[in-house]
């Protein structure tokens, strides 16, 4: 043993890396009583403890070299051996390549065949050796490149292993660096030790298997893994033969943080390409300070060799990692600095490469962590509350509409919460908005075409996802295609999800038949924008303001209270109706549909207008229908589903909770509710009896009531599906049918949907006719229409030939020589580059089958004729429609088509998105409207005949003046529903005798046209209107152009897709009131040939005409004028209810009709729905869904002939027209008083 003071055998004294005296752990002494003494110098010389079976450091000398040396024996040597063996390998191809060409010039020069094939032999042997044994050789290689690639779980699980054992290994050096650099250790009392060795044999087989699978053997041993190893891996072995530690070169574990995001990918946690990046970025840095630091506190605390160790200082590891960031940061503090050279060197060298580092690194990190997406988290569904999944067009606009509707305060309980997925980050606007609703609304950032989007947001759960579209874009084909392939994408991913969608263009709706997983059986429904705007336009041109009705009707709008008595008043309190859908209480059970609705009205105060009819036959068990006033024939049934008209929900479940015996004296509808009266169940036998013919009591195959010829044609007529129908069922089918007890084809979810939690039965309505009058036989239909018989192979839309657009073009002259009236004049804005809006879907409404021949307005188009070229292919195959080339603006246009004559003229235009600024969207639609009220008419005789008034009811004609409701009043031979009645509603005012008006220049003046016109912007509804006093600011629904059902905008159809959601009959029943009778199966016939198909008129096709229709009901004149000066509205449903199976639920006003003042305004606003106790004025229009008419065709000549001579008539007197005489109005107004003293009560018994 060496002693002296100072640690004279010690190169670097006290202070050098081997700190024997207090700083040795005593794990490292060795006190055995089997050692042999030690001599004990003085206090302060380092004394080295010694054991005799294990001696650590008998000459007191360091060894760090040794351990140094293992590492760069095994770099160099195993360099040197891969260099000899590739400069051995070069030279024994060179040889063999010399020999080879030898061989071959011997071989040429002439050698024998014998010597030659001699020759041969031994070298294919060889050839199959060497084959053999590369075979052998390429396996191995393959076996270890897979287990290292992680292409098989073994290999994932290796490769992970190896990265955890990695950073343990790097754990154990960060223990240790507590340390001192170099230490004895005994190896089977220090468990850290032992862990190290145990994690560094694994590590020398894994570097085997790289070995064997690396294909370029010199590249991968200069590999960062491999020189890793190389120095963390040998100086392990020989710590366990030396007894002792040395920390050395083991921080270069940290370098294996450089895989890190590898392993992240392996084990699919990294899958954007932004998280690879910053996961990569964060390991190098964070490697290469790891490591840096690790160099730094081994240079400091060992010192310089040439110094002999003596310039050390004591430093621990995290000191030094301090020190490497104030270093790469520059800040330099100074507190913390590298003493020895080395340290020093290597710092001026790591100032270079770390700055750069640090300033490229560090901000692109901050960076995207910055853009790390704020809403890219997932959707914690919750238990017992279900969540939808909205996209598409999200902006402000469209989010806030949406809400408004689905989150109103009227519907019953929205436990629903909202979630919007789209890929474009909310503005501060939009934000604010989800934060208000947070209880009910997330929002997160993706894309519905990434399936790893959709499994955030949870798709799978979603009760239905709802795409919005944007209504604004320049190129609707694409904002189409766009929401399709989200339909697309929805459905892959999740085949049985709900979806409504909204599409702009209706030709596009072809393309969701395409995709197989869509079934509108499950709920999946498409709202067409186009198709429903130009539908809500045409039935304008039937009955002006049935728009507005049918806008308020499906928008969830809270109830304004309006004292003052103003037009505003009671336009607000109808704006509060909405529809809803419930199941009919047993009680109306037996009752004919008149019957309810009639006791629904007056006693429950609600308007049922419709019913839901599912059939019950085998074939066609799926099929589901909703008949709209069917009338008389039509018996309810046990869980018949009803469409009511009502301010709210709860008003609603009147009609389940009714029972007779429990209300049936009760006179305030809020006190009916759920009484405790067992439901009864009808018996198989009692709904086999409602299930036959209520006269004769027979089954409806044996009944007598019928012709016969209706028996023969039944059951082709039910497979036709008219709204109104017949059932087929005969007592002994049915009756089995109900002992099989069917499951409905409805899914659980659409019941839900449409019923409540409640269980609703599965019977359905049964239709029996038993009316010969409703049901003609074949000499019946055979009479009627005898001039038109041609309609499409539905039998739902008149039909003609396709013709050629030059037949159909008319210039200035013949237009004017046709002397138009009672026409539709279509003002259509459009070039040959503008989209194509669809006007098909605006002609076939006034194209259904329910009107006669006769009844067809004749439509004009006046618009580019380039633009109506590109729409003529979907167009001409209806009758009646006519094309005058020009521009809506040119007065002179206009004057050629009688547009003073016209019974509506409708504004259109096709460039509305072509314009950036979103107030001059709509400016081309706003000029021709100002411009045709604008204009001034010479010919009164002409304004005269073109307000006409009201309709015929079914049965009613002119040959029985005293109940006709167009008795004493001008009817045009070309309308039934006289919706332009001007000069008529000017002079009836209420309570006041009606003198004679002289036709003033004013009434001929373009303000009495009537105008619907579409806006894109609803805030331009402001300009439509100049002497009105309608705020900016005020919503579309508030203002009076929209009241008066003058204007006309997209956004409103928003709405729909809330109330779709919530009940998906909804839009069936509007789309059946709009659309004029288009169904699923006329939707794939146009789909596959984008037209009409003709059919001929037979009996099936013709039965598809009796649907009920809507119109306007005058009340000045004819069998309702007792009930139009001051009568009761209740009065009037009741009465056109129980006569003409008419079903009334609105009325269109005059603006100043509450005004006692006459007024020279002939506005007109809707009130939806009115109480029973509504007092009614003459002017009055009623909203009504009537039945179709058979006699109408057959009575046509009559009517037209009556019309020609009242016209002929009223031509001597043009300055007058003429009115009931003084008596009638003065026993009307005294039967009104009458009427006024007794009390009306309705009992049902």
């Amino acid at each position: 043993m060496a002693n002296g003071s100072g640690g004279g055998s010690y190169p670097g004294g006290s202070g050098s890396g081997i700190r024997m005296s207090n700083n040795i752990n005593a794990n490292n002494l060795n006190t055995d009583s089997s050692s042999s003494p030690v001599n004990v110098p003085k206090m302060d010389a380092l004394i080295i403890p010694v054991t005799m079976e294990v001696p650590c450091d008998s000459r007191g000398q360091r060894m760090w070299w040794a351990f140094l040396a293992s590492s760069m024996v095994t770099f160099f040597g195993g360099l040197f051996i891969i260099l000899l063996w590739r400069t051995l390998k070069y030279l024994w191809t060179v040889c063999c390549h010399c020999g080879v060409k030898n061989k071959e010039a011997q071989k040429i020069n002439g050698g024998g065949d014998a010597q030659a094939d001699g020759a041969c032999k031994p070298t294919d042997e060889k050839e199959e050796n060497v084959a053999a044994e590369v075979g052998w050789m390429t396996s191995v290689k393959d076996w270890a490149g897979v287990m290292i690639s992680a292409q098989t779980l073994t290999g994932r699980v290796l490769v992970v292993l190896v990265f955890a054992l990695s950073i343990g290994a790097l754990v154990i050096y960060f223990i240790d660096s507590s340390n001192p650099i170099e230490s004895c250790q005994n190896f089977y009392k220090d468990f850290t030790l032992q862990i190290d060795m145990a994690f560094n044999v694994f590590f020398l087989l894994y570097f085997g298997l790289r070995f064997i699978a690396a294909n370029d053997k010199l590249w991968f041993w200069l590999e960062v893994n491999s020189v890793v190893d190389f120095f963390t891996v040998p100086p392990v072995f020989v710590s366990v033969y030396l007894n002792r530690s040395w920390l050395g070169l083991r921080f270069l574990r940290a370098l294996r943080l450089i895989q890190f995001s590898e392993i992240l990918q392996f084990l699919n946690i990294l899958k954007t390409s932004n998280s690879i990046k910053l996961v990569n970025l964060c390991s190098i840095f964070i490697s290469t300070w790891l490591t840096a630091a690790g160099f730094i506190h081994l240079v400091e605390n060992s010192g310089d060799p040439w110094e002999n160790f003596q310039n050390n200082q004591p430093l621990t590891y995290w000191e030094c990692v301090y020190l490497l960031m104030v270093t790469m940061s520059t800040v330099g503090y100074g507190d913390v600095y590298a003493k020895t050279t080395l340290g020093r060197l290597f710092m001026v060298f790591f100032i270079l490469g770390g700055l750069a580092m640090f300033a490229s690194y560090v901000p692109e990190i901050i960076e995207l962590i910055g853009n790390r997406k704020k809403y890219g988290g997932s959707y914690s569904a919750v238990s017992g509350r279900k969540h939808i999944v909205v996209c598409g067009h999200i902006t402000l606009e469209s989010v806030s509409n949406f809400l408004k509707d689905f989150l109103h305060k009227d519907r019953d309980d929205v436990n629903v919460e909202i979630v919007f997925l789209h890929n474009i980050s909310p503005n501060l606007e939009l934000e604010a908005l989800f934060k208000r609703h947070f209880t009910q609304v997330e929002f997160y950032q993706g894309s519905v075409l990434n399936p790893h989007d959709l499994a955030r947001v949870k798709i799978e759960s979603a009760d239905a996802c709802l795409i919005l579209a944007n209504k604004y874009c320049a190129d609707p084909d694409a904002e189409d295609a766009s929401n399709i392939m989200r339909v697309i994408s929805i459905k892959n991913y999740h085949p049985k999800i709900r979806i409504i969608t909204q599409m702009l263009q209706y030709h596009n709706k072809a393309h969701l038949l395409n995709i197989p997983s869509w079934n509108w059986k499950e709920g999946d429904d498409a709202i067409c924008l186009a198709e429903l705007k130009l539908g809500f336009i045409a039935q304008s041109c039937l009955a002006p303001g049935l728009s507005t009705m049918l806008a308020n009707l499906f928008s969830m709008r809270s109830f304004i209270k309006i004292e003052e008595d103003t037009w505003q008043k009671y336009y607000l309190e109808g704006v509060a109706n909405e529809m809803y859908t419930e199941y009919l209480s047993s009680a109306f059970v037996g009752l004919s549909f008149p019957a309810v609705c009639e006791l629904v009205f007056a006693k429950l105060k609600l308007l049922m207008i419709a019913i839901e009819y599912k059939s019950e036959k085998r074939e066609s068990r799926s099929r589901k229908r909703i008949l709209i006033n069917p009338g008389n024939h039509v018996k309810i049934q046990e869980g018949t589903l009803g469409f009511f008209i009502a301010s709210d929900a709860k008003e609603v479940k009147r009609a389940y909770f009714y029972c007779k015996a429990c209300h049936d004296d009760i006179t305030d509808p809020k006190r009916i509710k759920k009484c405790g009266c067992k439901r009864p169940k009808m018996s198989i036998y009692k709904r086999m009896r409602l299930a036959c013919c209520f006269d004769c009591g027979r089954s409806e195959r044996d009944c007598s009531c019928m012709s016969g010829s209706v028996h023969s044609n039944m059951d082709t007529l039910e497979r036709a599906f008219p709204l109104s129908s017949v059932s087929v069922n005969d007592c002994s089918t049915s009756l089995r049918a109900f002992e099989d007890e069917q499951p409905s084809t409805l899914s659980p979810k659409k019941k839900q949907r449409n019923g409540g939690m409640r269980n609703s039965p599965n019977s359905s309505p049964k239709l029996m006719r038993h009316d010969p009058l409703l049901i003609p036989g074949n000499e019946q239909i055979d009479n009627m229409d005898a001039n038109v018989k041609k309609y499409d192979s539905t039998g739902m839309f008149h039909w003609c030939p396709a013709k050629d657009i030059e037949k159909v073009i008319l210039t200035r002259s013949e237009a004017a020589m046709t002397v138009l009236s009672g026409h539709v004049v279509v003002c259509i804005f459009g070039d040959v580059t503008s989209a194509l809006i669809g006007l098909r879907n605006l002609v076939m409404p006034l194209r259904a089958s329910n009107f006669h021949y006769h009844e067809l307005k004749h439509i004009v188009f006046v618009g580019s004729l380039e633009y109506l070229r590109r729409e003529w292919e979907t167009l001409h195959n209806f009758p009646k429609v006519s094309i005058l080339p020009g521009t809506p603006l040119s007065r002179a246009d206009l004057r050629a088509v009688n547009i003073n004559l016209c019974d509506m003229c409708v504004i259109l235009s096709a460039n509305q998105n072509n314009i950036d600024d979103a107030s001059l969207q709509d400016k081309e639609c706003i000029l021709a409207s100002l411009n045709i009220k604008s204009m001034q008419f010479d010919d009164s005789i002409g304004v005269l005949q073109a307000n006409s008034q009201g309709f015929t009811p079914p049965g009613m004609d002119r040959s029985s003046p005293d109940n006709s409701p167009v008795h004493g009043l001008l009817r045009q031979p070309s309308i039934t529903t006289g919706a332009n009645i001007p000069i008529i509603t000017e002079l009836a005012k209420p309570g006041k005798l009606l003198p004679l008006v002289s036709i003033s220049q004013e009434k001929n003046s373009g303000t009495h046209i009537l105008m619907i016109t579409e806006l894109v912007n609803d805030s331009n509804v402001q300009f439509l209107d100049q002497d009105d006093d309608d705020d900016p600011d005020t919503e579309l629904y508030l203002t009076q152009p929209f009241a008066c059902g003058t204007a006309f905008a997209v956004s409103v159809l928003d709405s729909l897709m809330s109330a779709t959601y919530f009940n998906d009959n909804i839009l069936t029943l509007i789309r059946t009131l709009v659309t004029g009778g288009a169904t699923p199966e006329l939707e794939a016939l146009i789909a596959e040939e984008n037209a009409l198909r003709g059919g001929y008129s037979t009996p099936q096709t013709l039965a598809n005409r009796d649907r009920c229709r809507v119109a306007q009901l005058a009340l000045y004149d004819g069998p309702f004028a007792d009930l139009g000066d001051g009568g009761c509205y209740g009065d009037l449903f009741c009465k056109a209810l129980k006569t003409y199976n008419m079903l009334c639920f609105g009325i269109y006003r005059l603006r100043d009709a509450h005004l006692s003042t006459p007024s020279q305004c002939t506005k007109r606003y809707v009130i939806t729905n009115p109480p029973y106790e509504f007092e009614l004025v003459p002017t009055d229009l009623i909203f009504c869904l009537m039945q179709f008419d058979h006699n109408a065709g057959q009575s046509r000549a009559s009517l037209s002939h009556s019309s020609h001579s009242s016209y002929s008539s009223s031509k001597k007197s043009s300055s007058v027209h003429s009115i009931p005489s003084t008596a009638n109005r003065l026993n009307r107004t005294k039967t009104r008083d009458s009427r006024d003293k007794q009390k009306k009560e309705m009992v049902y018994r």
